[in-house]
């Protein structure tokens, strides 16, 4: 009788594991996704919006808008080749949208991708969505903004956007610190009574 060694067996499931992550991993890749070093409600963060190049016919992205919720802090950074532009509501002293646009020669070839970073104060809100539009050499538009299913299912075409964490409130923490430190004190007047005792019986 054969004998399968386990080694191999091993190895085939390792490779099928890998593959089918990497068959899951593609098509959602392929999003204009958005990310942040952090994600506190009303707080700063740097954002990072990944645009993947998907075009057919060999066309470069050359700007790439992004929707901003009529927020009152937003820097761009530098960025080789592109210029950005910032569309802001000078009498509500909000920025209404990024515009970043490739110089002239340049942009996002097939099978690439380009990372867009700003720095933001984000809303007091649970979750804050980007929507954005991808514009091609040929004249191609992709809007990046559908909502999330009701069922959770995500669309074709789905929003950047970004679920907002609390931080600690300053009276929460005060009120933590405080509990902490009398722990301590207590723990030092036991320590404190049971070394005198100690010593009156000696």
């Amino acid at each position: 009788m054969r004998t399968i060694t386990r080694a191999p067996l091993r190895a085939f499931i390792t490779v099928a594991a890998a593959a089918s992550t990497l068959a899951l991993a593609g098509p959602a890749s392929a999003h204009v996704r958005v990310e942040a070093n952090h994600a506190d409600a009303g707080e700063y963060a740097m954002l990072t919006f990944r645009v993947p190049e998907e075009s057919d016919t060999g066309a470069l992205t050359t700007e790439l808008t992004v929707d901003i919720p009529d927020l009152t802090s937003v820097r761009t950074e530098v960025m080789p080749g592109w210029t950005a532009r910032l569309d802001r509501d000078t009498a509500a002293g909000t920025v209404r949208s990024i515009t970043w646009t490739a110089v002239p020669g340049t942009g996002i070839s097939p099978d690439q991708f380009a990372l867009f970073r700003a720095s933001v104060k984000l809303p007091d809100d649970d979750s804050v969505s980007f929507p954005a539009t991808q514009i091609y050499d040929d004249g191609t538009v992709v809007r990046w903004d559908q909502p999330a299913t009701p069922d959770g299912a995500e669309p074709e075409l789905p929003a950047p956007a970004l679920e907002l964490s609390r931080a600690a409130t300053p009276a929460a923490t005060d009120t933590g610190t405080r509990w902490l430190a009398g722990g301590a004190l207590g723990v030092a007047a036991v320590a404190l009574a049971v070394a005198l005792i100690g010593r009156r019986r000696a």
